[in-house]
């Protein structure tokens, strides 16, 4: 009976210390998975560095007068980040998909409203009429898995951004190097007819 009991004894240790391995072990696996609910904090990182929301000069609906509303992109890292299939949309939806394009490392580009020709710097949205409203609007960025990347508002005061960071021609964003082609020294805006609001 006493062999019983110490063989029991011993079975019972085993199973035990088998036990605490194998949590041991889930625990160490995870971690990893934890992690990758937060892919984006440690992956490349392409933000909304600039938005022109209200066209300077005329605003006759014409491919040059819609070229000068754009987003600009640009890529904080030092690896190219493939855009294909990533999203650009404003507030109602109206959205623009990137097709076979790669962001260069450290590089920004600009996406215009109107009809053009596609470089590496500049791309189009072919459309023939305004995209981003002038006095309240949101551009939000989405990857090819439909997963927020970032996003700016204006108009109405989201992530603490006031109307000091707006100026009066309607540009909001970081000074990349490239100048603001074509702005009305004039200003015309809120009350000109130069300014768009959606009905």
């Amino acid at each position: 009976m006493q062999g019983d009991l110490v063989s029991v004894n011993t079975v019972s240790a085993r199973c035990l210390a088998a036990a605490a391995i194998a949590a041991a072990v889930v625990g160490t696996v995870a971690l990893p998975a934890s992690a990758a609910d937060h892919p984006h904090q440690d992956r490349a990182k392409v933000e909304i560095s600039a938005v022109q929301y209200d066209a300077p000069g005329r605003n006759d609906r014409s491919a040059r007068s819609l070229n000068k509303e754009w987003v600009e992109l640009t890529n904080t890292t030092r690896h190219e980040v493939n855009l294909d299939g990533w999203t650009l949309a404003d507030e109602r939806g109206e959205t623009y998909t990137f097709r076979h394009y790669r962001l260069a490392p450290r590089a920004t580009v600009r996406i215009h409203t109107g009809e053009g020709r596609d470089t590496r710097t500049d791309l189009f949205q072919d459309r023939h009429r305004e995209v981003w409203d002038n006095y309240s609007d949101t551009a939000t960025l989405r990857n090819d898995h439909g997963r927020f990347v970032d996003d700016e508002s204006w108009g109405h005061d989201r992530h603490g951004h006031g109307r000091d960071d707006h100026d009066r021609h309607g540009h909001w964003g970081h000074d990349h190097g490239r100048d603001d082609r074509g702005r009305d020294d004039r200003g015309r805006d809120d009350h000109g007819h130069d300014g768009h609001r959606r009905a």
